[in-house]
């Protein structure tokens, strides 16, 4: 797990501060699974929801950190969905 984590904080050195979501100003999906082990969804979905102005928040019951792999059929029509709104 640590190289994991070592290795992804190189691919992805700056992390979105609550300041940069403060500046959002068009309409946002924010997709969270309540399950997350690696990012918490009180730590990240809930607040992001709160700081973007135009967003909109979908929780995944059950669903876990990878769940654009886990669960890509649910992920996608959802993701369309909001496309096409």
């Amino acid at each position: 797990m640590s190289r994991a984590i070592t290795t992804a904080s190189r691919l992805f050195p700056r992390r979105i501060s609550t300041e940069d979501l403060k500046k959002f100003d068009v309409p946002t999906l924010i997709l969270h699974g309540d399950d997350d082990q690696i990012v918490p969804i009180g730590a990240a979905g809930l607040m992001s929801a709160k700081l973007v102005k135009k967003s909109a928040l979908k929780v995944y019951p059950g669903f876990p950190h990878g769940m654009c792999t886990t669960n890509p059929d649910q992920i996608n029509a959802d993701l369309l969905e909001f496309i096409k709104a």
